[in-house]
């Protein structure tokens, strides 16, 4: 007599109903709206997607760069950080790190118009390589925002590719790349050491 394998009926995983978006796609306004939405989901193209825990690297720079911002920001302007921006009706991405004008800080919002940001901020992660080198920074030069840095990890030190809206093209423009220092005049007169990583 034979054995013969039992194979167990597989069962698709339940999911909750708003996983599945309308079939116009979802707007900015849902992610304020859809109970137990995970924290800093983000809205492109309409789909929402959901981030991976973090690495040390990630908040590590994130940490650097809130605190010098804030630092050496002038006071017409406000650092926020993993705070939502629409920038279109189907686009509500979350900047890591974000500079806005300071007249758009109210205490009780939960997103920013593209029209309220200086600077966007993104530490590139393994599962968000694409979206931060590529979708992100398209997304954010066609709706004005002029500034845009985008950090990359090197063997555990921080890249910094910085990169200046270009009114001709609306796109960006590599301004420089900068590895043991960050120093700039634009936006704003600024000086990070880069190595303080390493103290955090």
């Amino acid at each position: 007599m034979t054995a013969e394998a039992v194979i167990p009926e597989m069962k698709p995983p339940s999911l909750p109903d708003w996983v599945f978006p309308p079939p116009e796609g979802f707007v900015a306004e849902d992610l304020d709206h859809i109970p137990e939405l995970p924290a800093h989901t983000e809205l492109i193209d309409g789909s929402l997607v959901f981030v991976s825990p973090q690495a040390s690297f990630h908040m590590r720079m994130l940490s650097l760069l809130e605190f010098e911002l804030r630092r050496q920001a002038p006071g017409t302007f406000k650092v926020r950080r993993e705070m939502s921006v629409v920038l279109g009706p189907s686009q509500r991405p979350e900047p890591d790190v974000s500079v806005i004008h300071a007249d758009a800080a109210h205490g009780d919002e939960t997103y920013y118009q593209a029209a309220d940001v200086l600077l966007s901020v993104e530490v590139v992660s393994p599962e968000s390589r694409v979206r931060d080198r590529h979708r992100k920074p398209q997304l954010y030069a066609e709706a004005g925002i002029k500034h845009f840095w985008r950090v990359e990890n090197d063997t555990d030190r921080p890249v910094v590719y910085v990169y200046e809206l270009d009114p001709a093209t609306a796109a960006y423009a590599l301004t420089g790349i900068h590895h043991d220092r960050l120093k700039l005049t634009v936006p704003f007169d600024l000086d990070i050491d880069l190595a303080e990583i390493d103290s955090l």
